[in-house]
């Protein structure tokens, strides 16, 4: 895959070295960093696979593969991140700086890397004392020294800086020179003022988390150094709790078995669309209804909704299905930006479509059962689906876009015959989890094996000079998203031990309408969180906040999780702010600004879905077992 979020988030970041010795330096960073994490996302097929086999086929479980997965799997985030930094594509809101002038771009630069660097410096004595603290204690199963797993987070950061300097050392001296100077003062003078901040209380929350996390959120930092940065400071200013709590809950947010799914579906997803799958099932939908007036739109949903049960990605999901559709739409007469808005608001709606990243992540951080939220989530997303198609087929109408000739029924047949690996797929995946066996992170594997399979003996279409290129995507971009969750859930604990979190909660459950207040509060708070900070970090911040509250309520969680997912969804795929609003633009190849408008009509459909779910819990309940509904 060439296009995901990151590629549209930091367009205006120039990698290249003008530097030999600088260049030679990124280069052997890269030699050495990217096979190794390469290897690892390989590796943690294997012992995934591994446990599957002996604990359902020879009914004797490993009892160390689940330890020696998570070692791996914090070694795979760290290297990942530093592929990411080194790549330009950690997840960041780039909107002011796209807008910005060349010169405010090279200082929005300076200032992006200076904050990167401040970060990691703030942090590693932390994580120096921490590795200390860990040497004494071993892994459970396979008595291996704690210190060694630690040692990921130190080699993480410390290439991450080595990369930042090197940015700085590229970038014009009298700028360079302007930022650190300032830095240098800006953070003197708070450190050796810090007996000011004691009496303020809660302002030292606006000010950290709101403030300084937003404004450098708002200017192109990296919003997992944004987090990272905000949350050390407010701790260091404000508080006597040691730093190295915070590299122990960055640790420990990362260490969760269950977001092994993320680099794996990311995998998935990638393999799907190099191994023709996705290209196949698109095929065979538009030869069903693609001579309707307005047919590719329907094609375009139930593709993303297909596809979306496979891959895990959404923006994985759209680069597969628009280059396939998109030609033949524009030759219709279809309008590009109008496409476009579709293509992003079914992204929006295919949120809650497993296996969605997100609704594991919320497993993860409130648990609530993975299994429950991957069945519920279907006919919501399919809820949705409908009400875009409507207003997709009243759009076709008014362009009067032109029909195609109908497809013969034994070409149509031929198409869904060849499409039946794909087909099976999500209902493979299905039932591995259902029947218990494979969790939802081991059924990854399974459908990885089984993608690898049918693109190489039955569709003969994958090529295995992309594999090596498709591991490096997949480290880069779980890299990313990691990062921002093991920051995230240390800002979580640091707004928890201030208080915040009782105080947010206290707010919530007094919201007036008891149920529907509290459920109409959340899809507000959702919606914005969604398109300021991107589902996965909003999650891992406020869902472990908000959850507890709304089951209190008398609310289901499950109901509540899919509420939610598609509340982010929304804002996450929403103009001006939302990162997937600029990633569909970027796949479409068009300019952000001409799909607002035709948006517009799709994202009010979308919002009446919303509320229809929201309102209707049977949509989410109605499929579940009575003990997972009530």
């Amino acid at each position: 895959m060439s296009v995901h979020v990151a590629e549209t988030a930091v367009e205006f970041q120039d990698l290249s070295y003008r530097r030999p010795w600088a260049a030679a330096i990124d280069r052997v960073i890269g030699a050495v960093v990217e096979p190794v994490a390469a290897l690892l996302i390989v590796v943690e097929v294997f012992i995934l696979a591994a446990g599957v086999f002996t604990r359902y086929v020879l009914g004797n479980p490993l009892v160390w593969s689940d330890e020696l997965a998570t070692i791996v799997f914090l070694w795979l985030a760290m290297l990942g991140s530093v592929v990411a930094y080194r790549r330009g594509e950690h997840i960041r809101l780039s909107v002011l700086v796209r807008k910005s002038s060349p010169h405010t771009r090279r200082i929005l630069e300076t200032i992006s890397s200076v904050v990167t660097a401040i970060f990691v410096i703030e942090v590693m004595p932390a994580s120096l004392k921490f590795f200390k603290q860990e040497q004494i204690d071993v892994t459970p199963a396979m008595s291996i020294p704690q210190s060694y797993v630690v040692l990921a987070v130190i080699v993480g950061l410390t290439l991450i800086l080595v990369l930042a300097l090197l940015r700085l050392t590229e970038g014009d001296p009298k700028i360079v020179a302007g930022v650190v100077l300032t830095a240098i003062v800006v953070s003197a003078a708070i450190w050796f003022g810090r007996g000011a901040f004691a009496g303020l209380g809660n302002v030292n929350l606006v000010l950290f988390f709101v403030v300084l996390v937003g404004a450098c959120v708002a200017i192109g930092v990296p919003i997992a150094f944004s987090f990272g940065l905000g949350t050390l400071s407010y701790l260091a200013i404000t508080t006597s709790v040691p730093l190295s709590t915070v590299v122990g809950r960055m640790q420990e947010g990362i260490s969760n078995l269950v977001l092994l799914a993320v680099p794996l579906f990311i995998f998935l997803g990638l393999l799907m669309e190099t191994g023709g799958i996705a290209r196949r099932l698109v095929e065979a939908l538009a030869s069903l209804v693609g001579h309707l007036r307005g047919g590719l739109n329907i094609v375009l949903v139930g593709a993303m909704y297909l596809v979306s049960g496979i891959s895990g990605s959404k923006i994985a999901d759209m680069a597969a299905v628009a280059p396939v559709l998109f030609p033949d739409m524009v030759r219709r007469g279809q309008k590009r930006p109008s496409m476009i808005a579709l293509l992003a608001t079914s992204g929006a709606m295919a949120e809650t479509i497993p296996p969605s990243l997100v609704l594991i992540i919320i497993g993860s951080v409130t648990g609530v059962s993975i299994q429950a939220m991957f069945t519920a989530g279907l006919l919501p997303a399919f809820v949705c689906s409908l009400l875009l198609i409507a207003v997709a087929m009243w759009e076709a109408k008014r362009e009067n876009s032109t029909l195609a000739k109908r497809a013969p029924v034994k070409l149509i047949l031929r198409a869904f015959f060849i499409a039946i690996p794909g087909l099976a797929l999500p209902l493979l995946i299905r039932y591995f989890v259902v029947a218990g066996i494979a969790t939802a992170t081991e059924v990854s594997v399974v459908g990885i094996f089984y993608t690898l399979i049918v693109g190489v003996l039955v569709y003969r279409a994958y090529d295995w000079r992309t594999f090596y290129p498709t591991l490096i995507e997949t480290v880069s971009l779980a890299g990313a998203i990691l990062l921002i969750i093991a920051t995230a859930t240390a800002m979580g604990w640091a707004l928890t031990q201030s208080g915040f979190a009782q105080q947010l909660a206290d707010a919530l459950g007094h919201a007036p309408g008891g149920k529907i207040g509290i459920m109409l509060v959340s899809i507000v708070m959702f919606i914005v969180l969604g398109s300021v900070l991107e589902g996965i970090p909003a999650m891992v911040l406020f869902g472990p906040l908000l959850f507890p509250v709304a089951k209190a309520a008398g609310i289901n969680e499950v109901h509540y999780a899919i509420v939610a997912v598609l509340a982010m969804g929304v804002g996450l795929f929403a103009p001006p702010l939302g990162i997937g609003f600029f990633a569909a633009a970027a796949i479409g190849k068009a300019n952000p600004e001409q799909v607002v408008k035709p948006m517009v009509p799709y994202m009010i459909a979308l919002m009446i879905g919303l509320l229809i779910v929201a309102f209707v819990p049977w949509i989410s309940l109605g499929f579940l077992p009575k003990t997972a509904g009530q």
